[in-house]
């Protein structure tokens, strides 16, 4: 890269975080980050949580986006796992730091790296980006205005400028899925929200935009000639019918291998796995291949 380009890219992203901060000085201050508008299992311990993880992760000066993202990984290393830990009736913007599943996991990791690159330190500043990231144009409504299907989240907060999906340009040989996602609607009973029969039919319409959806994978092969960073997003693709994904996770990077970071069901709590993430795709065989999504900052 030459001196020109460096000082363009410079200013762009200059420019680039004034503008965040400025809609974000703006969207906090309307939003005002009302303990009432959060849905909080313990809001006295969670909010401390989020300021020290903050302030801790910002003392570490780390410039890499992707070193940073995998220091308040590991913060929450140990946190129990928890399924379903944001899942009610009546929704609303949860925050859980106590326990996790493997969604929630991610989404906090990610929530918490935005907050930093704006260069803020606040619980409100992360409730606001957990907010953009899980909700379908970064606002929470009902039940069906959560991402909850990967390609859902994926799409909706690429469109946005917060994600992008990296798939493809990895260095491995692309493949290509096409599903009718339908997983949700068709198991009604696993999803309590969905007894209603208005979120039923506003989930039905979430599903009709995922006919014969197409996205990108990539069949588990040696890993370690993939081009992944730390912090990537991974997520695991299944055969399971009418799902795209069934599990992710975020890659550390150890000795030039890749890792998965993750909230395990079987290890009941968030580790690091102990064997590469090679391994750890060999050894379940209901998994066809992996994504991969990175944030854009």
């Amino acid at each position: 890269m030459g001196y020109t380009d460096v000082i363009i890219t410079s200013i762009k992203r200059t420019t680039r975080h004034i503008l965040a901060a400025a809609l974000l000085s703006s969207a906090t201050a309307a939003y005002s980050a009302a303990p009432g508008d959060v849905r909080w299992h313990d809001e006295c311990n969670d909010t401390t949580k989020i300021t020290q993880i903050l302030l801790k992760a910002n003392a570490m000066n780390l410039t890499d986006h992707g070193s940073r993202t995998m220091a308040i990984a590991e913060m929450l290393a140990g946190t129990p796992y928890t399924a379903d830990p944001i899942e009610a009736l009546e929704e609303q913007l949860t925050v859980r730091l106590d326990s996790m599943d493997c969604t929630t996991f991610v989404e906090t990791v990610l929530a918490l790296e935005m907050t930093l690159d704006e260069q803020r330190s606040s619980w409100r500043d992360f409730i606001y980006n957990l907010e953009r990231l899980r909700y379908r144009n970064g606002n929470a409504g009902t039940y069906s205005s959560r991402l909850h299907y990967f390609s859902d989240w994926v799409i909706d907060n690429t469109h946005r400028g917060i994600l992008q999906e990296v798939t493809d340009r990895l260095g491995a040989n692309t493949k290509w899925q096409v599903k009718t996602l339908e997983y949700m609607t068709r198991n009604r009973n696993q999803y309590p929200a969905l007894a209603d029969d208005e979120e039923y039919e506003r989930m039905k319409n979430v599903e009709i935009g995922y006919r014969s959806h197409r996205y990108p994978y990539i069949k588990p092969i040696d890993t370690k000639s993939l081009k992944l960073r730390d912090g990537d997003v991974v997520a695991m693709t299944t055969k399971r019918p009418g799902l795209d994904v069934q599990h992710l996770g975020l890659i550390k990077i150890k000795d030039g291998t890749p890792y998965l970071m993750h909230a395990s069901k079987p290890a009941g709590k968030v580790l690091i796995e102990e064997r590469p993430l090679a391994d750890y795709l060999r050894r379940n065989p209901s998994i066809t291949g992996i994504r991969v999504v990175r944030l854009t900052l």
